[in-house]
C-alpha cells in the first residue's frame, strides 16, 4: 500500500502523537524517588522518609540527595538531584523553606514530574512564606511538574508498597483512599487503623494544596481499582469548581465522605442584603455537598462508619425505617435518634402484622418497632427479619439484640447472616460486651455492619438515605427549560438597564429597575408606575385600579419599610396623595430628604391563600453565586426557613431546594387549602438562576416578598445590587458550577438545505436521546461503540442522565437538532462529545450521526466545531479510537487536520486519529523534531 503523509504507523520518535502517562502517576506509581533533605541524624524528617522508602519496598529505586554526605544509610548519595544518573519520578523534598525554591527549580531541570513538599514555612508563615510559594509554582508549571504540600506529612501507597511520608508506621493495604488536610489527624487516624484492621488503597496528606487539590486527587482516586471508598477530611477547600467537578463525576461511582472542620466559625455577614445575612458559608459548603453527591458527616467516626457501610450494604431507596428488637426501650431510643434525624418509621402493612401474628407472642408490638420480646430465640429473630424485609413500605432494617436470660447473640447472628445480601440494607446493634463479640464478628464477616449503640445504627441509616437522595438529584430528568417554549429570557435588556445604573456610578438599582429586570428574564412582577408628584401618583392609580401600594422610589435607600417608605390599601385619590406626603414627611423628619426621588405605585396584591417567600443570590467567598430560597416577608431573618443552592438551577434541582424548607409543606396545601403551583415555581427558580449566572455585575439580589398562591406566583418587591465600579471584569466571581455554554450554541444547513441548530446538550435532552437511539441502525452503533450494544442498555436511565447532565468545565457535547417534518417537534440528528482526558490537557472526541442524515456534511461540521471548543478551552491535543473499518469517520479526521495512527500490532482494530491543537512551550523542540 502507499504510503500515506497523514497515516503513521507506531513510532517512539512520535512522541506527540503517543499516550500520554497520568501526571499523578509520578507521585502515586514511581520508578523512582529522590529525597532531598536525606539525612542520618536520628528523629530527623530526613532520615525517616528515607527509611520508610527503603523498608517499604515499592519496586523503585531510591535515591538519597544531600551536598554534604556522600551516603546515607548506606545508600549513594548526591549532591543534586541533577547528578543522579537514572531518570527521577518523585522529588520527597524536606529541606528549609528558603531553598524549597531552588530545589523545584533543579528537579524541572532535571525531568522531574511529581514532587512531595514535606517543608513547612510557607503561606501560614505570612507573606514571605506566600512569596516563596509563588515562585514555587511558576517554576514548577513551567515545567510541567506536580506538587503535593507544602507542609504535609507525605504520601502513602499501601497496596503498592510505596511510603513516602514520615509517619512512624505503614498503613494496611484496603479499598479506602484517605485524603486529610491535617499530618496529625493522618497520624492518629493511622495508629487506629492498625488497631482496628482498617485498610487504605491510598494515604495522601495534602498540605496547603500548593498545586495538587482536592480535585486532582478525587480524579485520580476516582480512576483506581484499588480504591473502593474516598474519605475527606477538609479544612479548606481550595478550588471550589475543582472540587465539585471531580465530586460529583466520581460520587456515581464511588463513594465520597467527608468531614469539613470548623462548621461553627462566624461567616462575613452581607450588611444590607436579605439573603447574605442568611447565607453562611458552612451551609453553603453543605449545598455543594448536596449538589454533587458527597456525603457529608458531623464525626471522625462517622466518616469509617459509612466507609464501611456503604462498601457492604445497598443504599435505601427512601428514609423509612423497620426496627426489630427484643427490647422495648432499645427500640423507643432508636426510634427518637431516627425521627430527630429526618428518617421515618415504617408503617407495617396490614399482610405483614398478619404474618407475624402467625408466629410472634401475642404481646409483641403489633407496630414498628418490631418488638418480638425477650425470649426471642435464633429462629423468631430470622422469620422476624425475613417477613419486614418484604414489606415494601420499608426502606431498611435495623435488628437490635439485648442480651437477656433466653437470648443466644451467636446463634442468632448465625441465623441472620443468609439475609447479608438483601436489595434493602440491614443494619445490627448487639448491644453488650463480651457476651455478644462472637455475633458482631459474624454479622460483620458476612456483611451486616454492627454497632454498638442503636442511636449510632439510626445516624448511620440517615446518613445512608440522604446520600441516596442527593445521588438520585444527578440522575432524575428535568423538565424542559421555559425558554424553549415562551422565548427565553431578554438578556440584552436586562444587561442594558445594569450597565444604565453602572454608567450612573450607582451600585443600588431602584425597585422599578430591579422589576424591569426581573420581567427581562420572564419573572412575573407586579405592575409598577414611577410618580415624581402627588398628582402623578393619582394618575398612575387610577390606571391601575384601586386599592393601591404607594413605596419609595430612591436611588439611596434600600429598605423601605424600615424609614416608613411603605403605605398599603390606599382605596382612593385622597388616600394616595396622603401617603405621598407621609413617605416624603418621614424621609425628612430622618433627615434624608435628599433620599426621596419620588414613589411608585403598584396594585394592592390580595391573594387569601398565598404565601411570601424569598429568592435571592449573593456571593460566596469560595462558591460566587449561591442561591436562596425560604419563608419570606418582613421576619424572614427571624424565622430563618430557607435553603441554599448553587447555580445553575433546571427543574429538578430547584425542587431539591425547596423540599428542604419547612415551607414546602405549606406550599403542597395543608389544612383545606389548595396547593401552590409548584411546576410554575420550579421554572420560576431556574429563570431566576439563569438571571444570577448571565448577569456577573450582580452582586446581590432579593425578591422578597415573593408571593406564592394557587392562582398565581408574582414578585412584589425587588432588590439587586451591584458589584463596585471598580472592580475589572475579569475578578467578577464566577459561578462554582459551569453555566449553560451558550456560546457554542449556532445554526447551520446541511448539503440539502435543512437548518439545523448545533448546541450543548442539556440534561432535559434524555427524551431526545432515547428517541435518537431508536433511529441508529446496527452498523452505526458497532462504528460508534465497536460493538453491538443493546437499545435497552444504550436507552436506559442512568445512563443516558449521565451523558445528559454533564460537566461541562470537563466535557462538551453538542447535538445537532431540527424540527421533525412530521410532528414538528425537536429531534436530535446527532450527537458529537469532546471530553478533556483526566491528568492530561488532551480531548478525546466521540461522535455518533442518525443514518438518514449520514453524508450530508453534519459529522464535518461538528467535528470542525469541537476542534474551535478545543482550542478556546485550551487544550493541547485531540485524540479518537475509530475502528479500522471506519473509513468515513478517518476520511473526516484526515479532511480537518488530524494524523491517523495505526498500532504495530495486526490484530489490532483501532487506530487513533490525533491533531496537535497547540505544542506547550516545554515540548517545543520535540515538536520541531
Amino acid at each position: 500500500m502507499e504510503a500515506r503523509p497523514d497515516v503513521m504507523q507506531h513510532d517512539p520518535s512520535h512522541e506527540l502523537f503517543q499516550p500520554r502517562r497520568l501526571q499523578l502517576d509520578a507521585i502515586f506509581k514511581p520508578r523512582s524517588v529522590a529525597v532531598i533533605g536525606a539525612s542520618e541524624r536520628p528523629g530527623s524528617v530526613g532520615r525517616t522518609l528515607l527509611w520508610n522508602l527503603i523498608s517499604n519496598p515499592f519496586g523503585g529505586t531510591v535515591y538519597p540527595v544531600n551536598p554534604k554526605r556522600t551516603n546515607v544509610l548506606g545508600i549513594r548519595a548526591y549532591p543534586s538531584v541533577k547528578d543522579i544518573p537514572e531518570p527521577v519520578d518523585l522529588a520527597v523534598i524536606a529541606t528549609p523553606a528558603p531553598t524549597v525554591p531552588g530545589v523545584v527549580q533543579e528537579c524541572v531541570e532535571a525531568g522531574v514530574k511529581g514532587a512531595v513538599i514535606i517543608s513547612a514555612g510557607f503561606k501560614e508563615i505570612g507573606e514571605e512564606g506566600r512569596r516563596l510559594e509563588e515562585q514555587i509554582l511558576t517554576i514548577a508549571r513551567r515545567g510541567g511538574m506536580r506538587i503535593i504540600g507544602p507542609n504535609c506529612l507525605g504520601v502513602m501507597r499501601p497496596v503498592t508498597g510505596l511510603n513516602a511520608t514520615f509517619a512512624s508506621t505503614m498503613a494496611r493495604p484496603g479499598t479506602v483512599g484517605f485524603i486529610s488536610q491535617s499530618g496529625a489527624l493522618l497520624t492518629s487516624i493511622l495508629d487506629w487503623s492498625l488497631e482496628e484492621n482498617v485498610g487504605f488503597s491510598a494515604f495522601i496528606s495534602i498540605g496547603s494544596m500548593l498545586d495538587v487539590g482536592w480535585g486532582d486527587l478525587i480524579y485520580y482516586l476516582g480512576s483506581d481499582p484499588y480504591t473502593k471508598s474516598i474519605i475527606l477530611y477538609m479544612e479548606s477547600i481550595g478550588d471550589a469548581r475543582s472540587f465539585l467537578s471531580a465530586a460529583r463525576e466520581v460520587a456515581l461511582q464511588k463513594p465520597i465522605i467527608v468531614i469539613k472542620a470548623g462548621r461553627t466559625e462566624e461567616a462575613a455577614r452581607a450588611a444590607l442584603s436579605h439573603t447574605g445575612s442568611l447565607a453562611g458559608s458552612d451551609e453553603v459548603l453543605s449545598a455543594a455537598f448536596r449538589r454533587t453527591g458527597v456525603l457529608r458527616v458531623d464525626s471522625i467516626a462517622d466518616l469509617f462508619y459509612m466507609a464501611e457501610v456503604l462498601a457492604k450494604q445497598p443504599r435505601p431507596e427512601g428514609p423509612r425505617l423497620t426496627i426489630l428488637t427484643n427490647a422495648g426501650g432499645a427500640g423507643v431510643l432508636a426510634t427518637d435518634a431516627l425521627v430527630q434525624g429526618g428518617g421515618q418509621l415504617a408503617e407495617l402493612s396490614e399482610e405483614t402484622k398478619k404474618k407475624l401474628d402467625e408466629f410472634l407472642p401475642p404481646h409483641w408490638s403489633h407496630g414498628n418497632p418490631v418488638d418480638i420480646l425477650g425470649d426471642a430465640d435464633p429462629e423468631r429473630y430470622a422469620k422476624a427479619l425475613e417477613v419486614t424485609l418484604a414489606d415494601e413500605n420499608s426502606d431498611g432494617l435495623l435488628v437490635i439484640l439485648t442480651p437477656q436470660a433466653m437470648t443466644d447473640p451467636t446463634q442468632t447472628a448465625e441465623q441472620l447472616r443468609r439475609f447479608a445480601q438483601s436489595r434493602k440494607p440491614i443494619l445490627a446493634s448487639w448491644m453488650g460486651g463480651v457476651e455478644v463479640a462472637a455475633g458482631k464478628k459474624i454479622l460483620n464477616r458476612a456483611g451486616i455492619p454492627t454497632f454498638q449503640y442503636p442511636d449510632t445504627a439510626v445516624r448511620v441509616f440517615n446518613y445512608m438515605w440522604r446520600y441516596s437522595y442527593n445521588l438520585r438529584a444527578l440522575y432524575e430528568t428535568p423538565s424542559l427549560p421555559d425558554d424553549e417554549i415562551d422565548g427565553g429570557p431578554d438578556r440584552e435588556r436586562a444587561q442594558q438597564i445594569i450597565e444604565q445604573v453602572r454608567r450612573e456610578g450607582r451600585t443600588l438599582l431602584t425597585e422599578y429597575e430591579a422589576k424591569q429586570v426581573l420581567e427581562a428574564y420572564c419573572l412575573p412582577v407586579t405592575p409598577t408606575r414611577l410618580a415624581r408628584t402627588a398628582d402623578e401618583a393619582v394618575a398612575a392609580a387610577e390606571e391601575l385600579g384601586y386599592p393601591v401600594v404607594l413605596k419609595l422610589h430612591s436611588l439611596k435607600i434600600t429598605h423601605k419599610t424600615d424609614v416608613g417608605g411603605v403605605q398599603l390599601n390606599l382605596d382612593s385619590p385622597e388616600a394616595v396623595r396622603r401617603a405621598f406626603d407621609t413617605i416624603r414627611r418621614n424621609l425628612e423628619e430622618r433627615g434624608q430628604a435628599d433620599a426621596f426621588d419620588g414613589v411608585t405605585v403598584q396594585p394592592m396584591v390580595r391573594a387569601r391563600d398565598g404565601y411570601e417567600l424569598i429568592i435571592g443570590s449573593t456571593i460566596d467567598p469560595q462558591f460566587g453565586p449561591v442561591l436562596l430560597f425560604g419563608a419570606g416577608g418582613t421576619l424572614v431573618e427571624v424565622y430563618r426557613d430557607r435553603a441554599l443552592g448553587l447555580p445553575p438551577l433546571n427543574t429538578t434541582l430547584a425542587r431539591r431546594m425547596m423540599e428542604q424548607t419547612k415551607v414546602y409543606r405549606a406550599l403542597q396545601g395543608v389544612r383545606g387549602r389548595p396547593p401552590v403551583n409548584l411546576d410554575r415555581l420550579e421554572k420560576l427558580m431556574v429563570r431566576f438562576s439563569q438571571l444570577v449566572v448571565e448577569q456577573p455585575w450582580i452582586r446581590e439580589i432579593d425578591v422578597n416578598p415573593l408571593l406564592a398562591a394557587p392562582d398565581q406566583i408574582v414578585a412584589l418587591d425587588a432588590r439587586i445590587v451591584l458589584h463596585p465600579p471598580d472592580l475589572r471584569e475579569e475578578e467578577l466571581p464566577r459561578p462554582a458550577i459551569r453555566p449553560y455554554p451558550r456560546q457554542y450554541m449556532g445554526t447551520w444547513r446541511l448539503k440539502d438545505g435543512t437548518p439545523v441548530l448545533i448546541r450543548p446538550i442539556r440534561p432535559e435532552d434524555e427524551p431526545l436521546l432515547v428517541e435518537f437511539h431508536h433511529k441508529l441502525s446496527e452498523r452505526s452503533v458497532y462504528l460508534r461503540y465497536a460493538s453491538l450494544l443493546k437499545l435497552s442498555q444504550r436507552v436506559a436511565h442512568e445512563r443516558l442522565a449521565r451523558l445528559c447532565f454533564i460537566d461541562y468545565d470537563r466535557e462538551m457535547a453538542l447535538v445537532a437538532e431540527r424540527r421533525s417534518p412530521e410532528t414538528g417537534r425537536p429531534e436530535i440528528l446527532a450527537v458529537a462529545r469532546l471530553t478533556k482526558i483526566y491528568g492530561t490537557n488532551d480531548g478525546e472526541f466521540a461522535m455518533l450521526v442518525r443514518d438518514d442524515v449520514q453524508g450530508k456534511g453534519l459529522g464535518t461540521e461538528l467535528l470542525r466545531r469541537l476542534i474551535q471548543i478545543g482550542e478556546a478551552e485550551g487544550l493541547e491535543r485531540i485524540v479518537a479510537d475509530i475502528l479500522v473499518q471506519n473509513h468515513a469517520m478517518q476520511h473526516v479526521c484526515r479532511k480537518l487536520g488530524f494524523r491517523i495512527i495505526r498500532s504495530d500490532d495486526p490484530a489490532d482494530p483501532m487506530v487513533k486519529a490525533v491533531k496537535v491543537l497547540r505544542v506547550p512551550a516545554e515540548r517545543e523542540s520535540l515538536a520541531k523534531a
